[in-house]
């Protein structure tokens, strides 16, 4: 089992002048201290335009200063939107090239569509053609990370004549890729294309052993026909967190934040109607919390009382987002559980709702001292015996992709007939 943390960069209203600094910095003081204690993963996702929610609209940016202040903890998107008005595959594979090279080689690269109408269509983008776009451009970002030089494409979304887009990345053929999922289909999907499975949903592990064992039979079929130069096969799930000695300080300190983020989620996805820099996500969770369940001890709505099923599918949530939140032996439970069922990551989401930085501090600290130990004894043997395990379907299905090659040799570009002008145009005379 590896664990890591995730940052959305959550922010809920009020703000104060110096609110999101704070926050930034106080996301990379925990990134550190996770860098110290030994956990893994260091994730950052990519929203655009979601107060409060998500304010980490250039998580390059943000992974580049983690990158400068650790030294083994890896750093991952997760993830890039992928539709090249958004980011252009260039800019993608130049990002992660350089980002690569800094941190020497502890980038992973997970891409997803873009999200809401809210966060896409601000670009151009309308929702039934995000996930053409992601195809596309995660074909060509790949191509451009291991190609020299990059042969050109001319798609439905993506054109671009050759060029060498560089530098390229330290890890060979190219950091491991990872896709955003939340459905089962969508687990079988990042197994069809030899992909991790970043498991947005919040599924107990009954639930998320069937995604498991749906992935791992996926890719060693004969469906599996990567969309990288390798295949990194894992399934990482998220999780709210909050660890503390006594169980009621650690509801007291992180369940109200796991709730907003449950709630400002479907805000921005189902629920909500937002109105730009007026809307206040976390005086309407206040009114309401109670009402939707999102309480100390949530009560199920009666039969009749006329709930949607989007209503019902919160409160389904509801009883989940407390999994990562309680003492160390509750913590030690359920992450037993999930590696009994194949889960290979466990990603903490700390930097949530109102959840306090020396709080979260703690929080890790007591995990990486009385939780983590059991998982890492042994962990490399186990990670050496499933690679072995799965040398032959990996083989396989690399073997099953044809890739095209064009002759560049002879390709050449003009040089420009003059220098162009810097200086500001002077008169004559």
């Amino acid at each position: 089992m590896r664990f890591g943390l995730i940052y959305h960069h959550q922010l809920p209203r009020p703000w104060a002048e110096d609110s999101e600094e704070r926050l930034f910095n106080e996301a990379l003081e925990q990134i550190e201290l996770a860098d110290r204690l030994g956990l893994d993963y260091a994730w950052a996702t990519e929203h655009h335009f979601f107060e409060e929610y998500s304010h980490s609209s250039a998580p390059e940016v943000f992974l580049a200063a983690a990158a400068a202040r650790t030294s083994r903890i890896r750093l991952a998107h997760g993830i890039v939107h992928m539709p090249p008005a958004v980011n252009h595959p260039a800019r993608i594979a130049e990002r992660l090239g350089v980002l690569d090279l800094i941190s020497g080689g502890r980038l992973d690269f997970g891409s997803g569509q873009g999200s809401s109408q809210l966060e896409v269509g601000a670009f151009g983008i309308e929702l039934k053609d995000k996930y053409e776009q992601w195809h596309e451009a995660l074909d060509v970002v790949v191509r451009m990370m291991t190609e020299t030089p990059f042969t050109g494409h001319q798609g439905t979304w993506v054109s671009m004549p050759p060029r060498n887009v560089v530098p390229k990345p330290k890890q060979k053929p190219h950091p491991p890729l990872w896709r955003a999922c939340t459905r089962r289909d969508s687990i079988q999907d990042a197994a069809r294309e030899g992909m991790g499975a970043l498991a947005f949903s919040f599924v107990d592990p009954e639930e998320a052993k069937e995604w498991v064992d749906a992935y791992y039979g996926t890719l060693a079929s004969e469906e599996c026909r990567p969309l990288g130069r390798a295949v990194n096969a894992n399934v990482a799930m998220v999780l709210p967190f909050m660890c503390h000695e006594d169980e009621e300080v650690a509801l007291d300190r992180g369940l109200e934040a796991a709730h907003f983020f449950s709630y400002s989620l479907m805000h921005y996805y189902m629920t909500g109607e937002h109105r730009p820099g007026v809307t206040d996500i976390w005086a309407e969770f206040q009114a309401a919390k109670e009402a939707l369940g999102f309480t100390r001890t949530p009560a199920a709505p009666a039969a009749d009382d006329g709930q949607s099923g989007v209503e019902q599918a919160m409160m389904d949530q509801v009883g989940m987002l407390r999994r990562g939140i309680g003492t160390p032996e509750q913590i030690r439970d359920i992450v037993r559980r999930y590696e009994a069922v194949g889960v290979d990551q466990i990603i903490f989401s700390v930097q949530i709702g109102k959840n306090r930085h020396e709080h979260i501090c703690e929080s890790l600290e007591l995990f990486a001292r009385e939780v983590m130990p059991e998982f890492v004894e042994g962990r490399d043997r186990k990670e050496a015996e499933k690679a072995e395990r799965l040398s032959v379907p990996v083989k396989e299905a690399l073997g099953r992709v044809e890739r095209t090659s064009v002759d560049v040799s002879d390709f050449a570009i003009a040089p420009e007939l003059s220098l162009p002008d810097y200086q500001d145009d002077e008169d004559d005379d």
